[in-house]
């Protein structure tokens, strides 16, 4: 038999892991001595302390270590999920570095540009409603994206071209959308594609893809790198709201969001202050 110092040293592991590991059914001792409660281990026991390392710095919780370990016929199963979990994480917290160096090294700045009028495609984009919960911006990205990608093969396929950079805005365009919307329905977003082609190919496209006129309109627009969230949508609307502007205001009902392959640009019409009229 090992004292708990003596199988500490053997297997690496602090004695006050060692204390951890048995409080959690991961690694019981042979033997406690009733009198003192002193731990003692067995050499066979060495063996499960390096398994229970190895999955501990493989970054596995206690508890998917005690699965893996107790059943043995699952533990390449387990390990590949694990496998998959951490290679997600590591993605998205690439992602978040490189988010982190673009804020840091040049902020968003909100700027002023004119947009001239263009012809788009709309059309719905099914998935969650907003409802009163969290939103789920991943969710509704990934609906938007799949949207883009049905639409430019359906509008490609009718002869019409892509012409610029899609976007999305809330659906919120009729009396049926915004009742929708404001019962917490479905669907919340709208897509835009700019598009040129001539009338017979515009005419031609399928139901449930509109064609419209873009009408060219003065914006305050700003981008945001990487993934959507609230923080930064957020912070998009507040940068455009505090732009300083003359006789005029960020007319935020009329937003709308570039989809770019790095991120999301913000940008809402710029509206001057109508002088009242002699009457009014």
């Amino acid at each position: 038999m090992l004292s708990i110092s003596d199988f500490s040293e053997m297997c690496n592991l602090p004695p006050q892991t060692l204390r951890y590991y048995h409080s959690e059914g991961l690694l019981v001792p042979a033997d406690i001595d009733e009198r003192t409660g002193y731990r003692s281990y067995t050499f066979g026991q060495v063996e499960r302390a390096m398994l229970i390392t190895v999955l501990r710095g493989a970054g596995m919780s206690v508890t998917l270590v005690r699965r893996t370990l107790d059943q043995p016929e699952e533990a390449l199963t387990l390990l590949r999920q694990h496998m998959m979990e951490v290679r997600w994480q590591r993605q998205a917290q690439d992602e978040a570095i490189r988010d982190a160096r673009e804020f840091l090294a040049s902020p968003p700045e909100s700027v002023l540009r004119h947009v001239d009028e263009m012809t788009v495609v709309s059309k719905l984009v099914p998935g969650p409603p907003s409802g009163r919960n969290r939103y789920d911006w991943n969710a509704a990205d990934a609906a938007v994206t799949a949207v883009v990608q049905d639409v430019v093969r359906t509008v490609e396929s009718y002869g019409a071209v892509v012409a610029g950079t899609p976007w999305r805005t809330l659906a919120a365009e009729t009396p049926e959308q915004k009742s929708r919307i404001l019962a917490g329905e479905g669907p919340h977003w709208l897509l835009k594609v700019p598009v040129a082609a001539d009338e017979k190919a515009l005419a031609s496209l399928p139901a449930g893809i509109e064609v419209e006129t873009f009408e060219s309109r003065d914006e305050l627009s700003i981008f945001m790198p990487g993934k959507s969230s609230m923080a930064k949508h957020g912070t998009a609307l507040s940068r455009l709201l505090m732009h300083p502007l003359d006789a005029a205001y960020a007319d935020t009902s009329r937003m709308r969001h570039l989809l770019h392959a790095n991120g999301v640009e913000t940008a809402t019409a710029i509206c001057e202050f109508r002088k009242p009229s002699v009457d009014e």
